[in-house]
């Protein structure tokens, strides 16, 4: 299990670096039609990997079921609405708003699987969701709602129902063999949907300087590819609401992303948050819980 977690982790780091790699992408590229083509790169290299490791298979009529609903949550609507709205919000309030995903997942799960969180991990929730917001209120004060925020929380809203898709999908096929799939049909749409929002956008893909690309197939393989493989996997193998808890170090990790990158400073709230986040991600995700029933297991064998 602890395996898990180290992955969950990493998969939080790649995330929170990609942020400000996807904000700088944005302003050469119009974000839809830069979205739609990095995520077919990434498909691409998905189903490279997959083919190298023999894990590729045809999936049955139920799993298409599954691998469609997939693409539509968890591709072409929550890659849609996120980089919609980073165009039009800050990283603020982005922040905030995708620091709400812990608590979006295990509402819906307790909702829909009738799976209630203990109460530590409840707490864990709201520590995360406490050291979230210490971190993303660094530097200024909430505004007023704006289009721009709702479309992050509609981007991370459909992409907590889409782990509830993956879930049930993982008890035949594999997480990863899904995630190349979804990939590659939720591609296609978002490029039909450039096509018609943003109309002629592609040609200026031959005008971005080289630095684009660099930052452009780095994000594609290493922060879409590579990141959603092992995330899917996760959540294959945790479950949703465990997986979901990470996401508060998504939010740490792109702060730390925008100061290494952006040059911004850290200040005693970051370190605050900071402490919070690592709290809520151990209670939250059952790590405390886990290693407290080894403890007392070790306990009942020496007594």
């Amino acid at each position: 299990m602890w395996k898990i977690y180290a992955l969950l982790t990493t998969t939080m780091l790649i995330w929170g670096f990609n942020l400000p790699l996807l904000k700088y992408l944005i302003t050469e590229v119009e974000p839809v039609t830069m979205t739609a083509f990095r995520i077919l790169s990434a498909s691409i290299v998905v189903f490279i990997i997959l083919a190298a490791l023999k894990l590729l298979r045809l999936p049955t009529r139920k799993e298409w079921l599954y691998i469609l609903g997939g693409a539509l949550l968890n591709v072409v609507l929550h890659h849609y609405f996120l980089n919609m709205g980073l165009a039009r919000t800050s990283g603020t309030n982005a922040g905030l708003i995708l620091g709400t995903g812990p608590v979006l997942t295990a509402i819906s799960v307790s909702l829909i699987f009738r799976n209630y969180p203990s109460k530590i991990q409840w707490l864990g929730v709201g520590f995360g969701l406490i050291g979230v917001s210490f971190v993303v209120l660094v530097g200024g004060e909430m505004s007023g709602l704006a289009l721009g925020d709702i479309y992050v929380f509609i981007a991370i809203l459909v992409q907590v129902l889409s782990f509830l898709v993956i879930s049930k999908a993982a008890k035949t096929l594999n997480p990863l063999t899904m995630t190349a799939y979804m990939m590659g049909i939720g591609s296609i749409f978002l490029i039909i949907i450039s096509l018609i929002q943003e109309p002629g956008e592609i040609q200026v893909f031959a005008t971005v300087p080289s630095v684009f690309w660099l930052g452009f197939f780095a994000s594609a393989i290493i922060g879409t590819a590579i990141g959603h493989m092992l995330y899917n996997y996760a959540v294959g193998k945790v479950g949703p609401s465990k997986a979901a808890i990470f996401i508060n170090f998504n939010t740490l990790f792109s702060l730390l992303g925008s100061i290494l990158f952006l040059g911004e400073t850290v200040s005693a709230r970051h370190l605050i948050g900071l402490l919070f986040i690592i709290a809520g991600v151990i209670l939250g995700s059952g790590a405390a819980e886990d290693l407290w029933k080894k403890r007392r297991e070790q306990q009942e064998k020496t007594a």
